[in-house]
């Protein structure tokens, strides 16, 4: 699970944030801030993974609340103020989701924030016995819905216009997600990048003969600049 803090003087912003958390059965609520000296009492009693956080509340500002932090969390900026994004990524925070944010973004700056190659770089810095959320899913939109797709279901990737096809173990769903925003998500150590058009899960290839790969009953191509990526993993 993913417990995360809410820090925002607009209620209407905890209820916005709470409903889309909702949707997302990984994360785990564990407190509502109103300003940054309730989110300062709490992290000095509890700690959580993951803070939104927004900018502009009275006496002291988001991001001067951030700095009065040690070690702080992952930080989803949530504001209404563009200007300061510049100033957010210099303090290193994940993502900057400007308000009204719909769902969609929501859940972008979710998988950005925690998807496993970013976990397996951050938690080798981590004491001994601490590790971050163990994350080995991701969401799609497709059909209408937002898809839960589990790493180890997913057989490859194919980019099909402006669109992509997401083949699994027992389905296949049609997004309209980039292939390079989903390639983002996926684990480096577990997927490869075998042609501009497509993406394989290493660990789901039969064979690999020319410039194909047998995975499951489908043919992929390998194009001529990623042979080498094939070449390393072999």
């Amino acid at each position: 699970m993913i417990r995360y803090l809410i820090v925002d003087d607009e209620p209407i912003a905890h209820r916005i944030i709470e409903n889309y958390c909702e949707n997302l059965p990984y994360l785990e609520k564990k407190g509502s801030c109103y300003n940054a000296f309730e989110a300062l009492q709490f992290l000095n009693e509890d700690t959580v993974d993951l803070l939104f956080l927004d900018i502009n509340m009275p006496k002291l500002s988001g991001f001067d609340f951030l700095k009065t932090l040690p070690n702080p969390p992952k930080i989803i900026v949530t504001t209404a103020y563009k200007e300061f994004a510049i100033e957010g990524y210099e303090l290193n925070v994940s993502d900057y989701l400007l308000k009204p944010f719909s769902f969609d973004r929501f859940l972008k700056a979710i998988n950005k924030t925690f998807d496993s190659a970013q976990n397996k770089k951050s938690s080798a810095a981590l004491p001994p016995n601490e590790t971050e959320p163990n994350i080995n899913s991701f969401f799609l939109r497709g059909d209408k819905k937002h898809h839960q797709i589990h790493f180890e279901d997913l057989l490859f990737i194919e980019a099909y216009g402006h669109y992509t096809k997401v083949y699994l173990k027992n389905e296949m769903i049609v997004s309209p997600q980039k292939i390079s925003d989903l390639e983002q998500l996926l684990p480096k150590n577990n997927f490869i990048r075998t042609h501009k058009s497509f993406i394989v899960a290493k660990n789901k290839i039969k064979q690999i003969e020319g410039n194909r790969i047998l995975i499951d009953v489908y043919k992929v191509p390998i194009g001529k600049t990623y042979k080498e990526n094939i070449l390393i993993f072999l």
